[in-house]
């Protein structure tokens, strides 16, 4: 990995990785002008019920197949790595040893709550921070005293419309996600079973 370039780290749950997750990676690359991406997912989500959530290498593996024709974008299994909790905070200080010029890469529904983060504070000082539009957020509404000083940098693109959540329920129910995710995630999830999925046709 070249240390001299300029590197969003997207983290989340991936659970599963779909189109708005790439579009919002594109549109970072593109405005932040950025030379690559690197998706982190994360294996023990300090903010949800790790139980209800798909196996960390299951979830490394979709963003992986999403990634792959991307030359810009890459998968890293840093958090899956490491044992405990997924905390952004020490993500970002190992990836800074290699990678010294970062911004992270964050829906503007999650960064709202940061206060709820480990250390709030430091994380916001640590590197830039791009966000995407998620949850009828503006940048308004990120006038709290913990933001003041951080550079926050929104993205100028669609409000995300796609959600895991939906994915997951429509495979459940044995609705389409053709439209919501890569094919080959959305082979991945039949072929695996992932979500209690049904045979397409069915």
């Amino acid at each position: 990995m070249n240390s001299s370039r300029r590197v969003g780290l997207f983290g989340g749950t991936f659970d599963p990785i779909h189109n708005a997750h790439l579009e919002v990676a594109k549109n970072a690359i593109e405005q932040v002008n950025l030379d690559e991406v690197i998706f982190i997912p994360s294996k023990n989500p300090p903010h949800k019920n790790s139980r209800g959530v798909l196996d960390a290498v299951l979830r490394y593996e979709m963003v992986g197949l999403a990634v792959e024709d991307y030359e810009v974008l890459e998968v890293s299994g840093v958090e899956i790595e490491r044992e405990g909790p997924s905390y952004t905070i020490d993500t970002i200080k190992k990836m800074k040893e290699d990678l010294p010029e970062i911004v992270f890469i964050v829906g503007a529904d999650n960064l709202i709550n940061i206060d709820t983060w480990k250390q709030p504070e430091e994380l916001l000082d640590s590197c830039p921070f791009v966000i995407a539009p998620r949850g009828g957020y503006k940048k308004s509404d990120f006038h709290e005293e913990i933001f003041q000083g951080a550079d926050l940098r929104f993205l100028d693109m669609d409000e995300i419309s796609i959600s895991s959540t939906e994915i997951r329920e429509r495979v459940a129910d044995g609705r389409p996600i053709g439209e919501m995710v890569p094919t080959v995630v959305l082979d991945f999830i039949m072929q695996k079973g992932l979500y209690k999925a049904v045979p397409e046709g069915v």
